[in-house]
């Protein structure tokens, strides 16, 4: 089947069922059999949802009127050859012709001329309406109106590199497992393997590879000698500060890569329980935890429900690594842009404070609860931890002092236009002994 009409079917499944990119991609992908075919698709469909909000700007203008709602998938084709022809460096002849013939597969011939008359067009028109493009910043930065106005309020100095970095391509950090090699010793293997890679300073085991690779040609993958991970997510184990002897839960730990970075990081814990509601991801989790060689009691729970998994012994530290917007993970999974709106985040909101207020019980007096989010708003993080410290007089706040991310009333954001990295909150938060 033709890559763009497979790419125009994934991006139709995320915008028109909510269905995710990596789930609607892997109803595609099992037909398609070339390696550089798969590569071409993932990167039409993540291209094209990076930048639907600007290319759908360009076709509104392109269109003397809409299509009908039965078409979308003819808009969505037209979508992905404004990618091919203003991101990327198809040919103009290849991009148009290869798009126009996707309309066959798509059952839709007769949209032919329609597909060529625009794809022309907007070689010709583009750099008009790319100079207006500036008037609108929603199509600009392609991000929807409501995701703009919210990090225009909470990082006015930032909002625009803010912006412009969600639509880079993330990094590919890896995570070296210290209890099987050492950083240096994994930054070898890599140069003899023939990957350009390079220490990355934010966090003890952090490797930044220069030119991303698929896992299979990791050396020592397989064996557990490292992991992928974003430098970000690598603080959470650190500012956890599990101890030897120490008890620990990693709540809503699926797909478990904090989980196993608590676990090399203080091979002489206790225990660590990893809580999470979704059997798919807990078995993400499980498979991680096996290649690495590494043991934690994983139970399937909605972990807000203490009386059905907990055993009524106390943790001396708690990861809650919430469920949030997830809009500091743009960069990784664009279509976010399209599967959450403004009406979700109060109702977010309402779950970190639940689950910071059912956990706090189960934490030691003296112990640390780590409160970690994906998101940029602050709604869902410093507001969070000031509401749950107004009701929890025992929860003392304790100040991060790092020379990464930015200081926040609560705790430290990290943001992917100054550190490279997701845009990763941490708030740290002690009982009262």
């Amino acid at each position: 089947m033709n890559l763009r009409a497979l790419a125009a079917k994934a991006v139709c499944r995320v915008v028109e069922t909510g269905l995710t990119l990596d789930a609607a991609l892997a109803e595609c992908l099992p037909g398609v059999e070339r390696r550089d075919d798969r590569g071409f698709l993932k990167e039409l469909s993540f291209g094209t949802l990076r930048w639907y909000d600007q290319l759908a700007f360009l076709l509104e203008r392109y269109l003397g009127k809409p299509l009908k709602a039965r078409d979308r998938d003819i808009g969505i084709l037209i979508l992905v050859g404004l990618y091919q022809l203003h991101h990327i460096d198809t040919p103009a002849h290849a991009a148009t012709s290869e798009t126009v013939n996707a309309t066959v597969d798509l059952g839709k011939e007769w949209a032919k001329p329609l597909v060529n008359a625009v794809l022309r067009r907007s070689q010709r028109d583009y750099p008009r309406l790319k100079a207006e493009l500036a008037r609108y910043p929603g199509a600009n930065y392609s991000h929807p109106g409501w995701l703009v106005d919210g990090i225009k309020q909470d990082w006015p100095a930032l909002w625009e590199a803010i912006l412009q970095a969600n639509n880079e391509r993330p990094p590919q950090h890896l995570r070296v497992n210290g209890l099987r090699t050492s950083r240096e010793n994994y930054l070898e293997d890599l140069r003899q393997a023939g990957i350009r890679a390079q220490q990355c300073d934010l966090a003890p085991g952090a490797v930044q590879v220069l030119d991303p690779v698929d896992v299979t040609r990791l050396p020592g993958f397989d064996d557990g000698h490292v992991s992928v991970q974003d430098a970000g997510a690598q603080l959470a184990a650190t500012l956890l500060d599990p101890r030897p002897g120490h008890s620990v839960l990693d709540a809503c730990a699926a797909p478990g890569g904090k989980t196993a970075h608590i676990c090399e990081l203080q091979p002489a814990i206790a225990d660590i329980t990893a809580v999470d509601i979704d059997e798919i991801r807990l078995e993400r989790l499980r498979d991680t935890l096996s290649r690495l060689k590494l043991d934690a009691t994983v139970t399937r729970a909605d972990v807000a429900s203490t009386d059905t998994w907990w055993d009524g012994r106390l943790f001396d530290r708690i990861l809650l690594d919430a469920p949030c917007s997830a809009t500091g993970v743009i960069r990784r999974h664009p279509d976010i842009k399209r599967l959450k709106s403004p009406e979700q985040v109060p109702a977010l909101q309402a779950t970190q404070i639940e689950l910071l207020a059912a956990l706090w019980p189960l934490l030691k007096p003296g112990g640390r609860l780590l409160y970690s989010t994906c998101s940029l708003l602050h709604d869902e993080n410093d507001r969070v931890i000031e509401t749950f410290l107004d009701n929890h007089p025992s929860a003392e706040l304790e100040t991060i002092r790092a020379d990464w991310g930015i200081a926040t009333v609560c705790g430290r954001q990290l943001l992917p236009c100054l550190d490279d990295t997701d845009g990763f909150y941490y708030a740290v938060l002690t009982k009262a002994a």
